[in-house]
């Protein structure tokens, strides 16, 4: 089941950002980007800071490996990213 709301956000820039997304990559933006934007006040906010605290953060991994191991857990829950 998809939402409709996060394939047309309610906000006027975040269509604007969906479509340029869009023209840049020649496709429809990734799952995860419409995600972020939906609610961002309630989800995206949140979501974007723990994922910049974990990719980013203090680690004794390097980004290089952490990237690595997500595009690895990526792959095997056969996720498109």
């Amino acid at each position: 089941m998809r939402l409709a709301t996060l394939e047309r956000p309610k906000k006027l820039l975040d269509r604007i950002k969906l479509r340029l997304i869009g023209l840049v990559l020649g496709r429809t933006p990734p799952d995860p980007v419409k995600l972020i934007l939906y609610r961002r006040d309630w989800l995206g906010g949140r979501f974007v800071a723990l994922l910049q605290q974990v990719m980013r953060g203090a680690s004794p991994w390097t980004v290089g490996e952490r990237e690595l191991f997500a595009a690895f857990t990526a792959k095997q829950l056969r996720c498109a990213y």
